[in-house]
């Protein structure tokens, strides 16, 4: 199978649906995001101070999907019908069939449900299912536990730090944590993620 390039889709599970970025999920984002510093803390992004400013990141988001550079998803949970968060696809390639999974943040309210496991099971079947890549790889702050553990639990690998690798808005260097997930890992780790959601 030729690997493809993402698109954009609409992904729909028990708990979440993602489907794709637009100006419409402003409000809802607001109410659930907002200027959150700790949700923002991690992110290459200083925290929004109003639904304006937010507006003008999820702008900058959509026209880059419209660009085709990444792939941006609104995290709609079912149980509410509303937005409580934003993933996407990022550095991909078709040729060497690899994807990034990342631009991820979440409601804190969401935080330790079945809200990131399920998006992330989604976001993984269809990017070795549907579009034929043979890589997905994550890249996290080395200081950020809470995503490197989560990541981790998914099933991918820890492969190394990128040292010094970006400049956060705060003026200081951060080193960047790889982590990558196979498509012949994919069968086991789909597996794991699918029995620890029918726990949930």
């Amino acid at each position: 199978m030729t690997a493809k390039l993402p698109s954009p889709v609409t992904l729909t599970g028990r708990h979440v649906r993602l489907e794709p970025l637009e100006r419409r999920h402003l409000a809802a984002l607001w109410a659930s995001v907002g200027s959150d510093p700790e949700v923002w803390r991690w992110t290459m992004s200083l925290p929004p101070a109003s639904e304006e400013e937010l507006g003008a990141i999820l702008d900058a988001r959509i026209a880059e999907t419209a660009t085709g550079q990444c792939v941006y998803f609104a995290v709609v949970d079912l149980a509410t019908g509303t937005a409580v968060g934003i993933t996407g696809y990022h550095d991909y390639s078709a040729k060497d069939e690899y994807v990034e999974i990342g631009g991820t943040l979440y409601a804190r309210s969401v935080w330790r449900t079945a809200v990131n496991s399920e998006s992330k099971l989604l976001l993984l079947t269809h990017a070795f299912e549907d579009l034929g890549m043979g890589r997905v790889f994550w890249k996290t702050d080395a200081l950020n536990e809470r995503s490197r553990n989560a990541i981790q639990r998914l099933g991918a690998q820890f492969e190394g730090v990128f040292r010094r690798h970006r400049l956060r808005p705060t003026g200081t260097w951060r080193d960047t944590a790889y982590f990558s997930m196979l498509a012949d890992e994919w069968p086991a780790a789909e597996s794991r993620l699918t029995e620890r959601l029918s726990r949930g």
